[in-house]
């Protein structure tokens, strides 16, 4: 277990930083339930939107726990069966590729957003988001720019998204061989390009994406 690696010096300043991203639960810590929410794969080609809903208990420390982004894929999986195991109710919503197509991607996401709030167990009394607030909610919202970085709630609703969705699109390379998305995740990298190009675009392709990056449009 993670607690086991760090100890000493070490121990006391990863405390130290996650105390230290608690600073709007404690600013909200009134509030009964707070719920951190985040979002991934806005900005690939391919695939869903995932947006996670998370409710730590209060004064939970998970080690390591951070945006998503600053982690390794085997930290993300780790910290994912942890928040899973911990987390007083969480949830992950999804936007298709042609929901994505259809209502674009900004809504989209707050549609992923409202569907991960609604899913949970446990209704939330305040919603700390990863900078944006979310339409057609009545609950208090709370944004917070790079919140995924300052905030425990989000990070964690951050590494819900991003490895719920990692793992579709690892399902997805074995639907769909050919484009690498176990590799790439959907993401417009050189290879990726390359692929649709060559074999055209499969189901999961979103067209508007297609049509902008590629400069190609295909029905």
């Amino acid at each position: 277990m993670a607690a086991r690696v760090l100890k000493g010096e070490r121990l006391e300043k990863e405390l130290a930083r996650l105390e230290a991203m608690t600073e709007y639960e404690k600013e909200y810590g009134s509030s009964a339930f707070i719920c951190g929410i985040d979002e991934a794969g806005r900005g690939p080609l391919a695939g869903p939107v995932a947006a996670g809903a998370v409710i730590l208990p209060k004064d939970c420390r998970i080690l390591y726990l951070n945006d998503s982004k600053k982690l390794s894929e085997k930290r993300r999986e780790e910290l994912f069966e942890e928040i899973k195991e911990k987390a007083v109710a969480w949830s992950v919503g999804i936007a298709t590729p042609a929901r994505i197509d259809e209502i674009n991607i900004l809504q989209a996401t707050y549609e992923a957003m409202r569907e991960a709030v609604g899913q949970l167990t446990v209704k939330p009394d305040v919603l700390l988001n990863d900078a944006v607030t979310i339409p057609d909610l009545d609950i208090l919202q709370v944004p917070i720019i790079k919140g995924d970085a300052k905030s425990l709630s989000i990070a964690a609703a951050s590494i819900l998204a991003k490895v719920t969705r990692d793992h579709m699109m690892a399902g997805y390379e074995e639907m769909f061989p050919g484009y690498g998305f176990a590799k790439h995740k959907g993401y417009g990298t050189a290879a990726h390009i390359a692929a649709i190009r060559e074999l055209g675009p499969c189901p999961i392709h979103r067209r508007t994406f297609i049509r902008n990056f590629v400069g190609q449009t295909y029905e």
